[in-house]
């Protein structure tokens, strides 16, 4: 009978090891960009970015609830801002508005906020969206303009 075979030699995993970044954010020329489209996000994509409309809404999903933050990059088109005037995006999350923030000028835009984790549940649907209070309405044929959505989701 042959020699029983020693069993592999156990390692002790390292201490707050995290094997990977956690990074749940929808780019605008991602080809899977559309899979994650909930409402108000224009179906073609303008090589990094899309016209939204409204109120656009993304959903996905995350394996934790800690940590995460509510990260979006957007601008607002001075073409669209001339007849609007300043406008007030509010971010939300399932529902839950992080925030108001008021723009008084085009440009581009970065926010990021923290994330309560009892607005999540692991492995469903997080609904991430950013509401502007007055689009731009084409005299020509009311096609309805919001902002330039670059990307948004969850980074931890």
């Amino acid at each position: 009978m042959p020699e029983p075979y020693a069993p592999p030699v156990q390692r002790q995993p390292f201490e707050n090891f995290k094997p990977y970044r956690i990074r749940r954010v929808v780019h605008m020329n991602a080809p899977d960009a559309q899979s994650h489209f909930v409402q108000d996000i224009s179906a073609v994509s303008e090589g990094m970015w899309r016209w939204t409309q409204q109120k656009p809404t993304v959903k996905i999903k995350v394996r934790t609830t800690e940590n995460l933050t509510y990260t979006i990059d957007f601008s607002l088109a001075e073409a669209t801002m001339k007849d609007t005037g300043p406008v007030t995006l509010s971010f939300s999350v399932n529902g839950h508005v992080l925030s108001q923030v008021r723009y008084e000028k085009s440009g581009d835009y970065h926010y990021e906020k923290p994330v309560p984790p009892e607005w999540l549940t692991v492995d469903q649907d997080v609904l991430l969206a950013a509401e502007i209070d007055k689009v731009w309405v084409a005299k020509s044929d009311g096609a309805k303009l919001g902002f330039i959505l670059t990307r948004i989701g969850l980074t931890q």
